[in-house]
């Protein structure tokens, strides 16, 4: 059973309020296509975590996105320093593009840590591995067969969303055959990232309430 106020409500609020000023944004920018990327998707289901307090929508986004986006929080400190370590982050310095704009993609600089909070808050729900995983193998599986692969026919569109045609938006990856990359994906997100921090979580988060089944 729900815990009253475990998310204060002035959190509630400004944490709608960004999402009410960067989903518009977005839209006109990128399109609504930028929505599948997992870490949009792991904003706008942490909204739903903060507002309805549950664990499992807290959990599920926090396995997803805490390495990946740890790493670019990193890369990003690494940049500001002149000392990229992948580059993932350079769109950040890119004077070309708005300040607004890029202002508003800070967002992930913070959410891990914001999500890493609501668990500890919400306490972690062991069934957000496996949930995750079968909303990455969607979430890929539209990017792959639907959207569009690099180079970018339009450059603020996305092409590439969540690395499904390579590392590059440039150029999609030739050191292997296209569905090989795919099956590689499907398999190593949730082998290489999602469970480790789902065993991670499971050791320093509290486990919640309605939790009572092993993992």
């Amino acid at each position: 059973m729900a815990i009253d106020a475990r998310i204060p409500l002035w959190f509630k609020l400004a944490y709608t309020a960004f999402c009410a000023v960067l989903v518009p944004t977005y839209l006109i920018a990128y399109g609504p296509t930028n929505f599948l990327y997992f870490c949009d998707v792991a904003l706008l289901t942490g909204l739903a975590a903060i507002w309805l307090e549950n664990p499992l929508l807290a959990s599920a986004p926090a396995v997803g996105i805490l390495l990946p986006q740890a790493l670019w929080a990193v890369d990003f400190v690494g940049a500001a320093a002149g000392m990229p370590l992948t580059g993932m982050t350079a769109y950040m310095f890119d004077a070309k593009l708005p300040l607004f704009t890029r202002g508003l993609s800070f967002f992930h600089f913070w959410l891990p840590f914001v999500l890493a909070w609501l668990v500890w808050r919400l306490g972690y729900d062991r069934r957000a591995f496996a949930v995750w995983t079968v909303a990455a193998w969607l979430l890929l599986s539209i990017c792959y067969f639907l959207m569009p692969g690099p180079p970018a026919p339009n450059p603020n569109l996305p092409v590439n969303i969540n690395y499904v045609f390579g590392l590059s938006d440039a150029a999609a990856q030739n050191f292997m055959p296209g569905p090989l990359w795919f099956a590689m994906l499907l398999i190593g997100l949730p082998a290489i990232i999602f469970y480790p921090t789902h065993r991670l979580l499971l050791r320093l988060a509290g486990t919640a309430p309605a939790e009572t089944v092993g993992a």
